[in-house]
């Protein structure tokens, strides 16, 4: 089974650093609903850190949905006593 992780990096343009990288708590069906998401919590985080921050630092949010194969264990075999 494929899953998609998003994966969010907050860094600074003026420091020339990132913060060690966010893997959202949430996986997604496709790539789809991954950009969506993480546009929109890029927006959302962009505001939080307010206009101040993002010229002074020039503060940017980049991202990345990656897929990655999820794989489901199989049941052991129980003990027949």
């Amino acid at each position: 089974m494929k899953e998609i992780i998003l994966i969010l990096f907050l860094c600074s343009a003026t420091n020339n650093t990132c913060l060690p990288p966010y893997q959202w708590p949430v996986m997604f069906n496709d790539p789809y609903e991954c950009m969506l998401k993480g546009y929109a919590e890029a927006f959302k985080k962009t505001q939080e850190i307010g206009r101040n921050a993002v010229n002074n630092e020039r503060v940017f949010i980049k991202f990345e949905c990656l897929e990655t194969n999820i794989i489901i264990p199989k049941k052991k075999p129980g003990l027949n006593l």
